[in-house]
């Protein structure tokens, strides 16, 4: 495929938009691209940055312990929520998109968790799990024993619910727009050929969903990372060691100033989301073009 030549007007227009992009180049460099390079040379260097050590802060990263727990816990978090939350917001957006009567009501049911300010979520999560909340409560009225949610692998799984139901609202809507996109007629056509419902969201909604599981699957492992804030505000520094995340690890890493080890994980960090998000790209959202 040939290049399309670049004309001398198409040129002058080029020129001529460089003064309304400036800002936002000016911007981008100072905010992103500056801090970007200073983490990277600082990922090289001694913690107050005097002199070279060369890869010794990433060699300490792989020998540290709570660096490993923290990646392996990281790991596990995305590995569950992401693919869970995807699945029920989809179940979800399908069963409101054919639903007609109180379908806005149910949207607003749903989107409501992704509204209410973290320092709520908190106390209500104290007042559902802590030792004599109200879920142990019900557990003990059960005649079974109380679990220590916070104390215990149980806290886990409690930071994955928080996530699912504080971020399934959000990603319905996701999908909800990216069901509005398929066309009405290739489903008229499925139910005139006979097809069933599970065999009309096979080969017609999901194929044609794939642009909106990138968008979607982007935005949910960005908010994974926001889940922080509850777990840090519930539990503090240091918490049940199920539930101590790479955040976790950065926090404690800025509060002593152990800069170079706090770069050279950013960096790290930051390669492999790039890659998770080539990845996304490539298999699903550059076969859409």
């Amino acid at each position: 495929m040939k290049r399309p030549k670049v004309t001398g007007l198409r040129r002058r227009e080029s020129w001529q938009a460089l003064p309304f992009l400036l800002p936002s180049l000016l911007g981008l460099c100072l905010f992103y691209l500056f801090p970007l390079a200073e983490t990277v040379r600082a990922s090289f260097m001694d913690p107050l940055r005097s002199r070279a050590v060369g890869w010794g802060n990433y060699r300490a990263l792989f020998q540290n312990t709570a660096f490993r727990l923290a990646v392996r816990n990281t790991c596990r978090f995305l590995c569950i929520c992401i693919p869970a939350l995807l699945a029920v917001s989809l179940l979800c957006a399908v069963l409101l998109g054919a639903a007609k009567r109180r379908a806005v009501f149910f949207k607003s049911v749903l989107l409501l968790p992704y509204a209410i300010p973290v320092a709520s979520i908190v106390v209500l999560w104290r007042a559902l799990f802590s030792g004599k909340g109200l879920v142990n409560g019900l557990l003990v009225g059960l005649g079974c024993r109380p679990v220590d949610f916070m104390g215990s692998s149980a806290a886990f799984w409690v930071l994955i619910f928080t996530y699912l139901w504080r971020n399934n609202g959000y990603d319905m809507l996701l999908w909800l727009a990216g069901l509005e996109t398929i066309p009405r007629p290739l489903y008229e056509a499925a139910a005139v050929d006979g097809a069933t419902p599970f065999q009309t969201f096979v080969f017609i909604t999901l194929p044609n969903l794939l642009p909106t599981v990138v968008l979607t699957t982007i935005l949910s492992l960005v908010n994974s990372f926001k889940v922080f804030r509850e777990a840090y505000l519930v539990a503090g520094n240091y918490p049940q060691e199920s539930i101590y995340l790479l955040q976790h690890l950065f926090n404690n890493w800025f509060l002593s100033l152990d800069i170079g080890k706090l770069s050279a994980a950013a960096v790290l960090l930051a390669l492999g989301l790039g890659c998770v998000v080539y990845l996304l790209y490539h298999f699903w959202g550059g076969g859409q073009e």
